[in-house]
């Protein structure tokens, strides 16, 4: 654990942690510091410039509020080898387990679109017909309780606000998401949600440098799991 971080692996080459919802990964405008990566760079000074220096030892990304599994480089070559694969979309399957309002049907589908930027909103994303990136997301509803659902997601690419934007497209968002989701209904749950019930609860990949094939694993937080008793 390096603060409130909690680190699920760690060799010469990566590490491996468990984002808690809430944090930024990494310096961004309006966010100069207390960041992931300021945590980690405090944990393992040696990871600075990894990248770049803004972003040091970032492989990929999750939202603020979307807790759960990330890898980020130690080396130079670790960086090289994670973001090719992560880019080819080959070696590396990322699952995600979701709060949504409802159920997709069926219990156990895939949707494939282009997602693009709004024109007149470049904070939000959506389907588009062209002049978007592929994105393909499989779900698997897991449980149903009441008006809520537990979906588990794969995605096969990695594209902003994926998940998000296609739960939206399905009529089932993201309880809690500001951008995409459904605020009359969020405010009618007891608890109100806090952020968006997103969280990336499995990672696999090849490790940079020996190529073994590696599994991790974040267990979901309370606010993920609270569906199943209501």
């Amino acid at each position: 654990m390096t603060g409130a971080i909690d680190i699920l692996f760690e060799d010469d080459d990566i590490l491996v942690v468990d984002k808690p919802a809430g944090m930024i990964v990494h310096p961004a405008p309006g966010h100069p510091d207390g960041t992931l990566v300021d945590a980690l760079l405090a944990h393992c000074p040696q990871m600075r410039g990894v990248g770049s220096v803004e972003r040091s030892g970032v492989v990929h990304r999750l939202d603020q509020e979307t807790s759960g599994v990330m890898v980020f480089a130690k080396t130079e070559r670790a960086m090289r080898a994670l973001r090719r694969d992560f880019e080819d979309h080959v070696s590396v399957r990322k699952t995600y387990l979701a709060v949504l309002h409802g159920a997709p049907e069926p219990r156990v589908g895939t949707l494939e679109t282009l997602i693009g930027r709004k024109p007149w909103d470049p904070k939000r994303m959506a389907v588009v017909e062209r002049d978007g990136k592929r994105a393909v997301t499989h779900w698997t509803t897991l449980q149903r309780k009441g008006a809520l659902a537990l979906v588990e997601f794969t995605i096969e690419t990695g594209r902003t606000h994926q998940i998000r934007v296609h739960a939206a497209h399905l009529g089932h968002p993201v309880v809690g998401d500001a951008l995409y989701g459904d605020a009359a209904k969020d405010r009618r749950l007891a608890p109100p949600p806090t952020r968006h019930l997103l969280h990336a609860v499995q990672l696999s990949f090849n490790h940079p440098v020996t190529h073994r094939p590696l599994t991790f694993t974040a267990a979901p937080p309370e606010d993920i799991v609270y569906a199943r008793s209501r």
